[in-house]
């Protein structure tokens, strides 16, 4: 689903499009994989906008860090669990690792009031009930979350946080 291990042209285009209608903010991404999601980003990303993604393995970190040099993208090796508490609220996080209930409550709790969360590599047509990833951005009450098909596919669930 993620062209294997990058976010796939059609979510390249979501990301691009919804960071380009953020006037400034703090941009993160979870899960920066080789960097191709983070080059969408960071190719449209706003003057006075910050964007920071994080990479757990260090053999796709030194990927990632080669394919972003010369951006504005600030390529982090770690767990974003242990980088990114510390720099929040987000205006926008792209959430492209795994998830987990634990993980997804962290992501939420990271937003600003307003900002919009993207979480891509769904399979489309689902039911919410027992998919913790759905229950978790469609049902929570701090969210309106809704489900697009990226490709026929695809899917990706944006969410906003409520103020």
């Amino acid at each position: 689903m993620t062209g294997g291990g990058s976010s796939i042209p059609e979510v390249q285009e979501l990301l691009a499009t919804l960071v380009a209608s953020k006037p400034g903010g703090r941009i993160a991404e979870m899960g920066t994989a080789f960097g191709a999601g983070a080059r969408a980003i960071a190719e449209v990303l706003p003057a006075d906008s910050t964007f920071v993604t994080v990479e757990p393995d260090p053999a796709r970190h030194v990927e990632a860090s080669a394919a972003l040099a010369g951006t504005r993208a600030e390529v982090v090796n770690g767990r974003w669990e242990d980088v990114l508490p510390a720099r929040a609220p987000f205006d926008l996080i792209f959430f492209d690792g795994g998830t987990r209930g634990e993980t997804l409550e962290l992501a939420i709790s990271l937003l600003a009031p307003g900002g919009i969360l993207i979480k891509d590599d769904l399979t489309p047509g689902r039911p919410v009930a027992g998919d913790p990833v759905r229950e978790a951005l469609l049902q929570d009450q701090r969210l309106v979350a809704v489900e697009l098909l990226t490709t026929a596919a695809t899917a990706a669930i944006v969410a906003v946080r409520r103020p």
